[in-house]
């Protein structure tokens, strides 16, 4: 039986981009289904009052220096310092949901994800962000253009607002039915769903 994961996440988020990777794995070894679900860190942010990791000195530094560091070896997965971070995420995220309806969501959001956090662009910058999906096969031209429609615009800000309306505060956002998970670091949680009991 498949089961299915809401994934709520902004490609700003470096917790959100091991999340993604090891999500992925997962579906190498389980029935998964994973629903993307792109939406603006920053408005999560000002609908519930919280603030990123990084704006707490001491939480920020354990964060970067310690605690992702220990996720990308468990996942295996490598992970670079972005360091045009932190970045205005709108364009790209409005890409995500224009990709969505191109039906090019999944290459989008890899390459996304990965020119961020292993490639190090500025995904700020419209001209790399063209330069980025060009590079994986996409019409970045297209999907850029796209990102100014009104219902692409809308589409994100409702996604948003679903997310926070479900209970969420930051990225990754995970939910299995109703239940709520946070965090890259709360996938273990996921995998015992997926697990056959012994």
């Amino acid at each position: 039986m498949t089961t299915s994961v809401d994934f709520y996440f902004d490609l700003v988020s470096p917790t959100a981009f091991l999340a993604y990777h090891r999500l992925r794995q997962l579906q190498e070894q389980y029935d998964l289904e994973v629903v993307y679900k792109p939406m603006l860190l920053g408005g999560v942010f000002k609908s519930t009052g919280n603030t990123t990791p990084i704006a707490i000195p001491a939480k920020g530094k354990y964060m970067l220096e310690a605690d992702i560091p220990r996720f990308s070896r468990r996942y295996a997965v490598d992970l670079n310092f972005n360091p045009h971070f932190p970045l205005n995420s709108l364009t790209m995220m409005r890409g995500a949901v224009a990709a969505q309806r191109l039906g090019c969501a999944d290459a989008f959001i890899e390459a996304g994800f990965n020119a961020m956090w292993q490639q190090g662009k500025d995904l700020g910058d419209p001209a790399v962000i063209v330069e980025v999906l060009a590079a994986a096969g996409l019409d970045g031209e297209a999907i850029l253009e796209a990102t100014q429609d009104p219902e692409v615009k809308g589409a994100l800000i409702a996604f948003t607002e679903e997310a926070v309306a479900r209970g969420a505060f930051g990225a990754p956002t995970m939910f299995v039915g109703d239940e709520m998970f946070f965090g890259q670091d709360r996938i273990d949680f996921i995998e015992e769903l997926l697990a056959p009991s012994p």
